[in-house]
């Protein structure tokens, strides 16, 4: 399948369907909609953990310190009163089972991303504060992408305080932190790229574009979701090829159908399906 049958495919899916396809440098082979802005879902959670890695080199913060896991967080809006997450819209009871008792940032920041935890990202981003993630997406060399709020702050929601990404910021998001693990780079000293870098290869969902990759085949990803969007960042690393970046966002505006699950699934199959046909172009990953 060429680039041009992929696209002539992913125009006929309603919505608005993003993607960034590209070797960690230069330009990227393809592109479609790149620039065009969706709500984060959990993909903001890989700019959270970058923070926090910056913050443990500038040596502001303790990875390994105990923290309070508290479910009580500050609103991103000023005049809101304080908020907590919802059990049952999480991913990872572990975090949960520490409430009231402590854990560390970097165990937090694991789950975060493995299990992407909602209650551990709120911890983490209470401690960071959104102005150091806005410094992740600025050094990455973003220009759309925003951290607002923390997970579930419906009252900075309502006001318009909100979590967008683009696919082609995060593709420039993980390629940077993949890149910076074996060379010095914007986001962080080497040591702490790979240590993201090991956490994104410890992800424990594996639907979405790593459903789309060979058995085995190493893949450093995070993907995210809420009802009507999918999307899933990675940096792929082939045996034979060299390691490429995929982004893949993907926003339906259609009505919600009386099964929701399913439009889930097609999702899901549509981002293996993209992931697919990047990996069958790896050996030469050309426009």
């Amino acid at each position: 399948m060429t680039w041009a049958d992929l696209d002539a495919q992913l125009s006929t899916v309603a919505g608005t369907v993003s993607v960034y396809a590209g070797r960690l440098t230069g330009p990227p082979a393809y592109t479609r909609e790149a620039d065009a802005t969706h709500y984060a879902a959990s993909t903001m959670k890989v700019a959270v953990l970058t923070a926090l890695y910056r913050a443990a080199e500038a040596g502001t913060l303790d990875l390994d310190a105990p923290v309070p896991v508290v479910n009580d967080f500050a609103s991103a809006r000023p005049d809101a009163p304080r908020f907590g997450c919802a059990r049952d819209y999480d991913n990872d009871g572990a975090v949960w089972d520490r409430l009231g008792g402590r854990a560390s940032l970097r165990w937090l920041a694991h789950r975060m991303i493995v299990r992407s935890s909602n209650l551990a990202t709120n911890i983490v981003l209470g401690h960071l504060g959104t102005p150091a993630v806005a410094e992740v997406w600025t050094l990455a060399g973003a220009r759309h992408s925003v951290t607002g709020r923390g997970i579930e702050d419906f009252a900075a929601r309502d006001a318009g305080i909100t979590n967008l990404v683009t696919a082609a910021d995060l593709a420039a998001l993980l390629g940077a932190i993949a890149r910076g693990a074996s060379e010095p780079g914007p986001l962080a000293a080497p040591a702490g790229c790979a240590a993201m870098l090991a956490v994104l290869f410890a992800q424990e969902h594996h639907e979405d574009l790593a459903a789309g990759l060979p058995p085995g085949t190493r893949i450093a990803h995070k993907n995210g979701w809420v009802h009507g969007i999918r999307h899933g960042v990675g940096v792929v690393f082939p045996d034979d090829a060299p390691p490429y970046a995929l982004a893949v966002c993907t926003t339906t505006t259609t009505p919600a159908p009386a099964d929701p699950q399913s439009t889930d699934d097609a999702a899901r199959r549509l981002l293996a399906h993209i992931s697919a046909t990047t990996w069958s172009t790896r050996q030469t990953l050309t426009p």
